[in-house]
């Protein structure tokens, strides 16, 4: 009777312990604001409700995250999964785990999965799908046709431009400058864009210490060109009737996304991972926040705001190589130093 009494305490405990001892730690590095991590971290807790027997660590780097991340790859402790943009990716696409064939890539848009293929290959899942697009202050520019043309914007621009506010927003920054180089090719569209500055558009001497953004938040801006990123900000705080309308030419698509890192021991359980985050259900919920425009189709008939759809059917993959940076730095010491 005693050994039988010890059997059915020593059996649970075992069972117990070897539960626990099933569970494994995965990985996963992200950036992101205090309402994206507070997305992650529901969409984690979920996932682990689902999957006792996985762990997710949430390596959260909300600065120099590129940086952080390439001392981690050089240390052999890259994360498991790690969201990554198309920017970046050629640097890291030798470490990254091949997911050419991964499953129902139809249902992202092709510039998004375009975005994220470095020599052919796909090497992240895509989340969300960025445009420049343009917000617009409908008390100074009134309403803007979606039809228009570069010479429709020039003409806008100039008509605006007063002593109180300028034309349109600018940076001095090639990357910013991509839609119209992308629209009239890259000397006329530098050319292009440079002369809007202190014409149309406010020098760093007139912006002072504002951004972009605050300038038109401040009514100094008729057009201000921007993405979905800044859409919760804008629809929060500006006191003025607004509207967002696509660039009027070609724009690129950059895209962020989920990749695999070849030195993960659990290639099974991050894939797995992967497949929940680029899930319709949990792309639906970052798309329900306002923060994203979801590189998922079925998903993204939840924006409400057009342009950013349309803005998508007018871009062409954004393609970098390792040496996206650099290129970047010189040319803007070249063109606005």
């Amino acid at each position: 009777m005693l050994k039988q009494l010890l059997v059915l305490l020593i059996v649970p405990f075992i069972l117990c312990s070897c539960v626990k001892h099933n569970v494994e730690e995965i990985s996963f590095s992200s950036w992101g604001s205090i309402t994206e991590t507070s997305i992650i971290n529901k969409l984690i807790n979920d996932y682990e409700k689902q999957n006792p027997n996985i762990k997710i660590n949430f390596i959260h780097i909300p600065q120099n995250y590129f940086q952080k991340i390439h001392l981690l790859f050089a240390s052999s402790t890259a994360p498991d999964v790690i969201f990554i943009n198309n920017l970046y990716l050629p640097v890291y696409a030798s470490q990254l785990e091949d997911l050419t064939n991964f499953e129902n890539l139809s249902d992202y848009y092709p510039q998004a999965v375009n975005a994220l293929k470095y020599d052919g290959k796909l090497y992240a899942i895509p989340r969300d799908i960025s445009n420049f697009v343009f917000y617009y202050n409908k008390e100074i520019t009134g309403e803007i046709n979606p039809d228009w043309n570069l010479c429709d914007f020039e003409k806008l621009i100039q008509a605006i431009t007063t002593k109180q506010h300028f034309g349109v927003s600018f940076e001095e920054d090639v990357y910013w400058a991509s839609p119209y180089t992308q629209t009239l090719g890259f000397d006329k569209g530098i050319k292009f864009y440079k002369n809007l500055e202190g014409k149309y558009a406010p020098t760093p001497a007139q912006t002072g210490s504002s951004t972009q953004a605050q300038m038109f938040l401040d009514r100094k801006l008729g057009l201000y060109l921007s993405g979905r990123w800044m859409f919760p900000k804008i629809s929060e705080t500006a006191n003025f009737k607004y509207g967002i309308v696509t660039f009027p030419g070609t724009v690129t698509s950059d895209a962020s996304g989920w990749a695999v890192s070849k030195q993960s021991k659990h290639k099974t359980e991050a894939l797995k991972f992967v497949k929940y985050m680029s899930s319709k259900e949990s792309i639906d919920y970052f798309t329900d926040t306002g923060l994203i425009v979801p590189a998922r189709i079925d998903s993204s008939k939840k924006i409400k705001e057009h342009a950013f759809i349309d803005a998508i059917s007018k871009s062409v993959p954004n393609h970098t190589d390792k040496n996206f940076n650099k290129t970047r730095d010189k040319l803007n010491k070249q063109l606005f130093k």
